[in-house]
Protein backbone atom coordinates (compact mmCIF):
# COMPACT_ATOMS: atom_id res chain seq x y z
CA UNK A 1 0.00 0.00 0.00
CA UNK A 2 1.27 3.59 -0.91
CA UNK A 3 2.66 5.93 1.98
CA UNK A 4 1.66 8.95 -0.56
CA UNK A 5 -1.23 11.19 1.54
CA UNK A 6 -4.95 10.30 -0.12
CA UNK A 7 -6.31 12.80 -1.36
CA UNK A 8 -10.58 12.63 -2.73
CA UNK A 9 -11.11 14.36 -5.44
CA UNK A 10 -15.10 14.98 -6.17
CA UNK A 11 -15.67 16.96 -9.08
CA UNK A 12 -17.95 16.39 -12.18
CA UNK A 13 -15.67 18.14 -14.57
CA UNK A 14 -14.00 15.76 -16.79
CA UNK A 15 -11.35 18.05 -17.76
CA UNK A 16 -10.88 19.37 -14.27
CA UNK A 17 -10.77 16.19 -13.60
CA UNK A 18 -7.70 14.94 -15.43
CA UNK A 19 -5.59 17.99 -15.15
CA UNK A 20 -6.29 18.19 -11.50
CA UNK A 21 -5.19 14.17 -10.86
CA UNK A 22 -2.44 14.42 -13.45
CA UNK A 23 -1.15 17.55 -11.10
CA UNK A 24 -1.65 16.19 -7.84
CA UNK A 25 0.28 12.83 -8.71
CA UNK A 26 2.93 14.81 -9.75
CA UNK A 27 3.05 16.17 -6.72
CA UNK A 28 3.40 13.16 -4.38
CA UNK A 29 -0.33 12.63 -3.48
CA UNK A 30 -2.49 9.47 -4.62
CA UNK A 31 -6.09 10.63 -5.86
CA UNK A 32 -9.31 9.06 -5.95
CA UNK A 33 -12.11 10.67 -7.66
CA UNK A 34 -15.70 11.12 -7.46
CA UNK A 35 -18.16 13.15 -9.39
CA UNK A 36 -21.67 12.86 -7.37
CA UNK A 37 -22.62 13.61 -3.43
CA UNK A 38 -23.76 10.16 -2.84
CA UNK A 39 -20.08 8.67 -4.24
CA UNK A 40 -18.33 11.04 -2.13
CA UNK A 41 -19.87 10.47 0.88
CA UNK A 42 -19.64 6.85 0.42
CA UNK A 43 -15.59 7.11 -0.25
CA UNK A 44 -15.17 8.74 2.90
CA UNK A 45 -17.40 6.85 4.29
CA UNK A 46 -15.45 3.37 3.24
CA UNK A 47 -12.28 5.55 3.73
CA UNK A 48 -12.25 6.23 7.41
CA UNK A 49 -13.11 2.80 8.55
CA UNK A 50 -9.71 1.37 6.75
CA UNK A 51 -7.27 4.09 5.01
CA UNK A 52 -7.92 7.57 6.14
CA UNK A 53 -7.71 10.71 3.74
CA UNK A 54 -5.64 13.37 3.76
CA UNK A 55 -8.00 15.57 2.56
CA UNK A 56 -11.24 16.20 0.66
CA UNK A 57 -10.93 18.59 -2.46
CA UNK A 58 -14.51 19.30 -3.07
CA UNK A 59 -16.44 21.26 -6.18
CA UNK A 60 -19.45 23.38 -4.54
CA UNK A 61 -21.93 22.77 -7.75
CA UNK A 62 -22.05 19.09 -8.70
CA UNK A 63 -24.87 17.80 -11.06
CA UNK A 64 -25.69 15.86 -8.97
CA UNK A 65 -25.86 16.93 -5.50
CA UNK A 66 -24.41 19.49 -4.01
CA UNK A 67 -20.82 20.14 -2.52
CA UNK A 68 -22.02 21.99 0.38
CA UNK A 69 -24.32 18.53 1.43
CA UNK A 70 -21.40 16.31 1.09
CA UNK A 71 -18.76 18.88 3.33
CA UNK A 72 -21.76 18.43 6.14
CA UNK A 73 -22.05 15.04 5.40
CA UNK A 74 -18.40 14.66 5.85
CA UNK A 75 -17.68 16.45 8.79
CA UNK A 76 -20.43 14.65 11.06
CA UNK A 77 -18.48 11.21 9.15
CA UNK A 78 -15.08 12.41 10.03
CA UNK A 79 -14.58 16.03 11.93
CA UNK A 80 -11.09 16.02 11.39
CA UNK A 81 -11.16 15.77 7.41
CA UNK A 82 -9.62 18.84 5.74
CA UNK A 83 -11.86 19.98 3.13
CA UNK A 84 -10.41 22.69 0.80
CA UNK A 85 -14.18 23.74 -1.89
CA UNK A 86 -13.46 24.38 -5.10
CA UNK A 87 -15.85 27.07 -5.99
CA UNK A 88 -16.37 29.21 -9.21
CA UNK A 89 -18.24 31.54 -7.02
CA UNK A 90 -16.36 33.74 -4.76
CA UNK A 91 -19.40 35.28 -3.06
CA UNK A 92 -19.77 35.80 0.57
CA UNK A 93 -23.01 33.69 0.89
CA UNK A 94 -21.14 30.41 -0.68
CA UNK A 95 -17.80 31.53 1.63
CA UNK A 96 -19.32 32.38 4.94
CA UNK A 97 -22.13 28.55 4.45
CA UNK A 98 -18.31 26.56 3.15
CA UNK A 99 -16.68 27.75 6.70
CA UNK A 100 -19.23 27.61 8.88
CA UNK A 101 -19.88 23.68 7.87
CA UNK A 102 -16.57 23.09 8.41
CA UNK A 103 -14.99 23.66 5.45
CA UNK A 104 -10.57 24.41 5.79
CA UNK A 105 -10.21 26.58 2.85
CA UNK A 106 -11.29 27.65 -0.85
CA UNK A 107 -10.00 28.50 -3.40
CA UNK A 108 -12.44 30.19 -6.68
CA UNK A 109 -11.55 29.16 -10.38
CA UNK A 110 -9.83 28.87 -12.50
CA UNK A 111 -7.02 28.78 -9.97
CA UNK A 112 -3.36 28.77 -10.29
CA UNK A 113 -2.03 25.64 -9.75
CA UNK A 114 0.93 26.32 -7.51
CA UNK A 115 -1.01 28.24 -4.99
CA UNK A 116 -4.02 24.71 -4.93
CA UNK A 117 -0.67 22.76 -4.02
CA UNK A 118 0.51 25.58 -1.42
CA UNK A 119 -2.91 25.89 0.15
CA UNK A 120 -3.32 21.87 0.09
CA UNK A 121 0.00 21.36 1.64
CA UNK A 122 -0.45 24.08 4.47
CA UNK A 123 -4.33 22.94 5.40
CA UNK A 124 -2.75 19.36 5.44
CA UNK A 125 0.34 20.75 7.94
CA UNK A 126 -2.38 22.58 10.28
CA UNK A 127 -5.14 19.24 10.70
CA UNK A 128 -1.73 17.39 11.35
CA UNK A 129 1.01 19.03 13.29
CA UNK A 130 1.39 16.35 14.90
CA UNK A 131 2.12 13.85 11.56
CA UNK A 132 5.95 14.28 12.04
CA UNK A 133 7.27 10.95 10.77
CA UNK A 134 7.34 9.69 7.27
CA UNK A 135 7.28 6.24 6.06
CA UNK A 136 9.17 4.65 3.77
CA UNK A 137 8.36 0.60 3.03
CA UNK A 138 9.38 -0.45 6.74
CA UNK A 139 10.86 2.50 7.59
CA UNK A 140 10.05 5.31 10.19
CA UNK A 141 12.04 8.23 9.90
CA UNK A 142 12.20 11.10 12.04
CA UNK A 143 12.78 14.45 10.39
CA UNK A 144 12.48 16.39 13.26
CA UNK A 145 15.67 13.95 15.13
CA UNK A 146 17.18 12.70 12.02
CA UNK A 147 15.76 9.14 13.68
CA UNK A 148 15.74 6.05 11.35
CA UNK A 149 14.08 3.13 12.56
CA UNK A 150 13.00 0.20 11.65
CA UNK A 151 10.91 -2.52 13.85
CA UNK A 152 11.50 0.18 16.71
CA UNK A 153 15.24 -0.52 16.52
CA UNK A 154 16.99 2.76 15.08
CA UNK A 155 19.63 2.62 11.64
CA UNK A 156 22.77 4.21 12.21
CA UNK A 157 23.19 6.40 9.14
CA UNK A 158 25.78 8.91 8.30
CA UNK A 159 24.75 12.33 7.45
CA UNK A 160 25.54 11.76 3.68
CA UNK A 161 23.29 8.31 3.85
CA UNK A 162 20.56 9.86 5.83
CA UNK A 163 20.29 12.84 3.31
CA UNK A 164 20.70 10.28 0.81
CA UNK A 165 17.65 8.35 2.44
CA UNK A 166 15.78 11.48 2.63
CA UNK A 167 15.94 12.20 -0.76
CA UNK A 168 14.12 8.92 -1.29
CA UNK A 169 11.61 8.90 0.79
CA UNK A 170 10.57 12.31 0.05
CA UNK A 171 10.26 11.33 -3.65
CA UNK A 172 8.54 7.79 -3.57
CA UNK A 173 6.97 6.31 -6.79
CA UNK A 174 9.23 8.71 -8.47
CA UNK A 175 12.83 8.48 -10.91
CA UNK A 176 15.62 10.48 -9.17
CA UNK A 177 18.40 11.01 -11.21
CA UNK A 178 21.79 10.91 -10.75
CA UNK A 179 21.94 14.70 -11.21
CA UNK A 180 19.25 15.29 -8.70
CA UNK A 181 21.00 13.07 -6.54
CA UNK A 182 24.45 15.17 -7.02
CA UNK A 183 22.70 18.16 -6.29
CA UNK A 184 21.11 17.02 -2.85
CA UNK A 185 24.54 15.95 -1.61
CA UNK A 186 26.75 18.61 -2.94
CA UNK A 187 26.89 20.66 0.15
CA UNK A 188 27.53 17.57 2.62
CA UNK A 189 30.25 16.12 0.35
CA UNK A 190 31.68 19.44 -0.48
CA UNK A 191 33.15 18.64 -3.75
CA UNK A 192 31.72 17.43 -7.31
CA UNK A 193 30.54 13.17 -6.36
CA UNK A 194 32.28 10.99 -9.02
CA UNK A 195 29.93 8.40 -10.95
CA UNK A 196 31.85 5.34 -8.52
CA UNK A 197 31.33 7.32 -5.84
CA UNK A 198 27.61 7.91 -5.69
CA UNK A 199 27.04 4.59 -6.56
CA UNK A 200 29.17 3.62 -3.92
CA UNK A 201 26.45 5.72 -1.51
CA UNK A 202 23.92 3.71 -2.93
CA UNK A 203 24.99 0.78 -2.06
CA UNK A 204 25.73 1.65 1.82
CA UNK A 205 22.35 2.91 2.07
CA UNK A 206 20.89 -0.10 0.05
CA UNK A 207 23.27 -2.78 2.81
CA UNK A 208 21.32 -1.01 6.09
CA UNK A 209 18.03 -0.60 4.93
CA UNK A 210 17.48 -3.05 2.27
CA UNK A 211 16.36 -6.99 3.21
CA UNK A 212 18.35 -8.35 0.63
CA UNK A 213 21.14 -5.70 -0.87
CA UNK A 214 21.53 -7.37 -4.00
CA UNK A 215 17.91 -7.43 -4.83
CA UNK A 216 16.71 -3.98 -3.52
CA UNK A 217 13.02 -3.60 -3.05
CA UNK A 218 13.17 -0.17 -1.80
CA UNK A 219 15.59 2.10 -3.70
CA UNK A 220 15.78 0.29 -7.53
CA UNK A 221 17.85 0.89 -10.28
CA UNK A 222 16.63 2.61 -13.41
CA UNK A 223 19.34 1.98 -16.07
CA UNK A 224 20.38 5.04 -17.93
CA UNK A 225 18.38 7.37 -15.64
CA UNK A 226 18.87 6.92 -12.05
CA UNK A 227 16.47 5.32 -9.38
CA UNK A 228 13.14 4.98 -8.63
CA UNK A 229 12.02 4.85 -4.71
CA UNK A 230 9.05 2.41 -3.69
CA UNK A 231 6.37 4.22 -3.76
Amino acid sequence: MSNRPRILLVEDDPAIVEALSELLASEGYAVETVSTQRAAIAAVGDATAHAPYSLVLLDVTLAEGNGLAVCSAIKQTAPALPVIFLTASDDEFTCVTGFELGADDYIAKPFRPRELMARIAAVIRRVQPATRTISFGPLTIDPDRAHVARDGREIVLSALEYRLLMLFATNQGKLVTREQIRDALWDDAGTYIEENTLSVYIKRLRDKIEDDPARPALITTVRGLGYKALG
